[in-house]
């Protein structure tokens, strides 16, 4: 299965599509997410369908700032049991360590980390926000959304909003400009190479009103126990190879073994200690290929079968139908609200 993001990302969605007009069932059901992962604690989606619906109601409902009016909405909690540790924490810096860390919990295809000012001013650092883009494609209206939520629980847990130089967007402005710093209350940039909050240095070390370290200890065990980092994976590792080689040729077994120095049967035993195995991974990563090309570009159906690695427009087409109940055109006409 192709990355997943928590289904607490969509709270507020459904209230916020009605006072826009909208009927929030048609967007879900487009768009294949079940109602019920938007109130479970524990409920999954595809962060693509997630973000190709944000972008979807964004254009259709004429509402260009829905990223950040949703994260208006939200706050810490939408984390559930990493909000918990990250509120518990010490400092600032302790908060986002944990926050880097266990982000995997909430979506592995997001991170956060602290970096260098990208201005090259030594009391400045930036807290950057990141999606990877070999797992699904870059949305304007998920990016402001999570950057939004960012700065929020940042202003929540500092209480106040002091110390942020300037904000950072990698896209072009979706709304006029005085609505991202009536938001932010700081500069804000577009067209920059990674989504950030530029704030002083200084502020790392600000502590926390709300720390407790027997509640930080626990939740960090809570998390540490109940969830493996996708990075130790095998089955990344191999769904990464994969991807980079679908397309270009046949996907085997032997090749992907070669690529991460394993035996090809060792390579299909550890594979089964994760309850998956090799072809559940290429279907997966071509179903996720042709999803993104034909939603996200409009190559003709033939080029986006061969970057999905099928010999043929005809087997495209028949896996299309068992992913998704419907032929290429009718996904693609589904997914952009077209007819």
């Amino acid at each position: 299965m192709g990355a997943m993001i928590r289904g607490a990302s969509l709270r507020g969605f459904a209230r916020l599509v009605e006072e826009l007009g909208g009927t929030p069932g048609e967007y879900l059901a487009r768009f294949a997410i079940p109602p019920e992962a938007l109130t479970s604690e524990e409920g999954l989606v595809s962060i693509t369908s997630h973000d190709l619906m944000l972008d979807a109601v964004a254009r259709e409902l004429r509402c260009p700032d829905l990223g950040l009016r949703l994260a208006a909405a939200q706050d810490v909690g939408i984390l559930g049991r990493l909000a918990l540790a990250i509120q518990a924490s010490s400092t600032v810096a302790e908060a986002l360590e944990c926050a880097s860390r266990f982000m995997f919990v909430h979506s592995p295809a997001l991170s956060i980390g602290v970096e260098p000012d990208p201005r090259g001013r030594r009391e400045v650092v930036a807290l950057t926000y990141r999606k990877d883009l070999r797992e699904s494609p870059y949305s304007p209206q998920a990016m402001e959304l999570g950057l939004g939520l960012f700065y929020r629980v940042a202003v929540t847990l500092l209480g106040g909003p002091a110390g942020l130089r300037s904000v950072e967007l990698p896209h072009r402005p979706l709304s006029p400009v005085p609505r991202y710093t009536g938001f932010f209350g700081a500069e804000v940039r577009f067209g920059c190479p990674t989504a950030a909050l530029r704030t002083e240095r200084r502020l790392l070390d600000e502590e926390f009103r709300s720390a407790d370290t027997t509640i930080h200890r626990l939740a960090l065990d809570y998390l540490t126990s109940h969830h493996t980092d996708p990075e130790r994976l095998v089955s990344t590792r191999v769904r990464r190879a994969v991807t980079g080689i679908v397309g270009a040729g046949p996907v085997t077994i032997g090749h992907v073994a070669r690529l991460l120095a394993l035996h090809p049967r060792t390579l299909q035993r550890r594979l089964a200690a994760e309850s998956t195995g090799f072809e559940e991974i290429v279907d997966d990563v071509r179903r996720d290929v042709a999803l993104r090309h034909l939603t996200t570009t409009d190559l003709p159906l033939g080029q986006v079968a061969a970057m999905a690695g099928f010999a043929d427009q005809s087997g495209f087409s028949h896996a299309v139908r068992r992913w998704h109940g419907a032929s290429p055109t009718e996904v693609r006409r589904r997914v952009r609200g077209t007819h």
